[in-house]
This record gives structure tokens, C-alpha cells and sequence, in this order.
């Protein structure tokens, strides 16, 4: 099944509702929170976090047969910021990820020097604002639209 396709989307609902089971009724976690294969658990204990990500990881194994994303499956503090669908979450905002601005600003470039037609440089920008209109991006949308040269 692609990956982005609604069905992929849906399944991975319903495939992981027994992941939703073991953290909510198991474990008893209180702050958690899914997204079709990202999740987020919030807890003031570290020790607490790195237990529960035992168990986690040891359930998908055996009951699932999935394994966390090494790489991604990391604890931090709150206050630098949860990378979690697509945005830099924090404890009162959110912000775009640098790498998105980057590729905005890219596509920019490319436009600028000729190598971008003006209708595909609008599609990616509108899709890219209305993926940024739910930061707090304001300046940062200001910015990229000035750096295009019409």
C-alpha cells in the first residue's frame, strides 16, 4: 500500500488501535497522543518515559510485530520543542520545521533564476502556506513572500 494514501492512513488507525489499548488501559498513561504512526507521550519523569518505552517497544514487537523508529523514538525536554506532525511543537506555540522553510526558500531560488515556472512555484507556495497558517509563522511567510522576484 503507498505510503500518504487515505486507505494507509486508515489502516494504520486501525492497526495500531491495540497500541492505543496497551498505553491508555495498560500502562495508564495519562498525556498521550497518536497520529496514524507518530505518537507522543508527555511525563515529568524521565525514568518513567524510558520505562514506558520498554514496554512499548516490547509490545509492538510481540503483538505487532513493528519496532520503534530508532532514530525517532528519543526523550526530550518539553522546552526544545516536540518534532511531531510536521511542526516544532512547544509548550504555548508551534513552529515550522527549518527543513520546510528551507525547501520553500529553494523552490524560491529556482523560480528566480528561471528554473521554475511561476504556476508551479504558486501551487507549492499555496500548499506551502496553508501548511504554515498553522504555526506561528507569520513573519516567516512575510519573508519568503518577499524574496520572490516577479
Amino acid at each position: 500500500m503507498p505510503l500518504g494514501n487515505l486507505t494507509s492512513q486508515f489502516f494504520a488507525n486501525v492497526y495500531l488501535n491495540e497500541l492505543d489499548q496497551f498505553v491508555k488501559h495498560k500502562l495508564k498513561v495519562k498525556f498521550y497522543i497518536r497520529y496514524v504512526d507518530d505518537f507522543v507521550i508527555l511525563h515529568a519523569s524521565k525514568k518513567q518515559l524510558e520505562k514506558w518505552r520498554c514496554e512499548i517497544d516490547e509490545f509492538l514487537k510481540e503483538k505487532l510485530k513493528l519496532e520503534l523508529h530508532p532514530d525517532k523514538s528519543r526523550i526530550t525536554p518539553l522546552s526544545r520543542g516536540i518534532d511531531f506532525i510536521g511542526f516544532r511543537n512547544f509548550y504555548h506555540f508551534k513552529l515550522l520545521r527549518k527543513r520546510n522553510i528551507k525547501n520553500m526558500e529553494n523552490k524560491i531560488r529556482q523560480f528566480n533564476k528561471k528554473k521554475l515556472s511561476y504556476e508551479k512555484l504558486l501551487d507549492s507556495f499555496q500548499g506551502w502556506q496553508s501548511y504554515a497558517k498553522w504555526a506561528n509563522s507569520n513573519g516567516i511567510v512575510g519573508k519568503i513572500l518577499g524574496e520572490i522576484n516577479i
